[in-house]
Parts: C-alpha cells; structure tokens; sequence
C-alpha cells in the first residue's frame, strides 16, 4: 500500500486513548512510508492522525469540501490540501488517491464514509483491504450488528470477512498487507466509481 485514507472524528471523544491510538497510526504510517490521506481537518483524532504523520516527516494528503475549509478546522501544514465541491466528490477524491482504508473512532460523517467505501468493495469497484482499528473495543458492537446482518441473510460472510479488525495499529497493518482480495464480478468495468 503507497496510500491509505483514515476515516475519524473531527471530535477527541471522552477517551484519551482515541487520540492517542490516532496519533500512533499517522506515526506508523509515515515510518512505513505509506501517504495518510484524510478529512483535512486539525481537531480531533483526525488532526492527531495528520500530527503523528507530520512528525514523522510523512506526508499528509487532505481532502476537504469548501463549506468546511474554515480557519477554525482546516489544517495549513500539510504536504498537500485538496478542496472539494462538496462531500460527495471529496469521497470520490479521497479514493481515487489512495489504495486502502482504515477507520477510527467516530461519529455518523466517519460511519457513512467508510460504508461507502465498504460497499463500493462489496460491489467490486475497489479490491483495496478495509480495516477498523478497534480501540478500546469502540467497534465491538458494530461487529457484532455486521454478523447479525449475514446471519439473518442480508450480508454474505465473504463481505463481512473482507472488514479487518484490530485493535493494534501494528496487527491492523499486517493483516492490510496480508489481505487477498475477492475477485472482481466480470460485469464490473474497471472506473466505474
């Protein structure tokens, strides 16, 4: 993986270790020589995140609608800040440059992102590895809601399987690196996201 894009809240939450663990996966990313690509924002696990790679002397891609590009959020030192229309295209963006996914604690924006990119794997329009970084078992039971959607047949487990979990950045990156992806349905064109 050259590049992974970050899903996370634009909010500390309660637990210090949330920031923590977020300031730890940027670190570990810029040591592996990996691009963070992320919401482009300086508050909360996502700028933790920038901040932990920044540090390291990583490079930091940030891709952020124009309503929200505001003194108060946007982060001015990255290797690079990309402004976008509007959310939707900042998804698109943000897949389009990189090439694995990772989500952090968070609220419903971190959710609905990283579902879609979800989806958009399920669909085969992407083969990148997916993975939740599970501090403090923040995701636990979310797993546990994603197993009841296969078990009452609405999620087939080959798509539940491709979500890796860890709740170490070390193990989530192994498994990532790991990661052999389903093969892609024949009546998906490649660039059809």
């Amino acid at each position: 993986m050259k590049s992974i894009v970050v899903f996370c809240g634009s909010s500390e939450g309660i637990s210090s270790a949330y920031v923590a663990q977020g300031y730890l996966l940027g670190k570990t990313l810029a040591e592996q020589k990996i691009t963070l690509v992320y919401g482009g924002a300086k508050i909360g696990v996502m700028g933790a995140v920038a901040n932990g790679t920044l540090e390291a002397k990583g490079k930091v891609i940030g891709v952020i609608p124009d309503f929200l590009k505001i003194k108060e959020v946007v982060h001015t030192g990255l290797t690079e800040l990309i402004v976008t229309k509007d959310m939707h295209q900042r998804k698109l963006k943000m897949h389009d440059i990189s090439d694995g996914i990772i989500m952090l604690p968070g609220g419903f924006g971190t959710l609905e992102e990283f579902f879609e990119m979800l989806t958009w794997g399920q669909l085969g329009l992407h083969q990148y590895p997916i993975g939740i970084l599970n501090t403090n078992g923040f995701y636990s039971e979310l797993m546990t809601m994603l197993a009841k959607m296969v078990d009452q047949g609405f999620v087939k487990k080959e798509n539940y399987d491709m979500i890796l979990v860890d709740e170490s950045v070390d193990g989530l990156l192994i498994q990532m690196e790991n990661y052999h992806p389903l093969p892609v349905p024949k009546w998906i064109k490649k660039g059809q996201v």
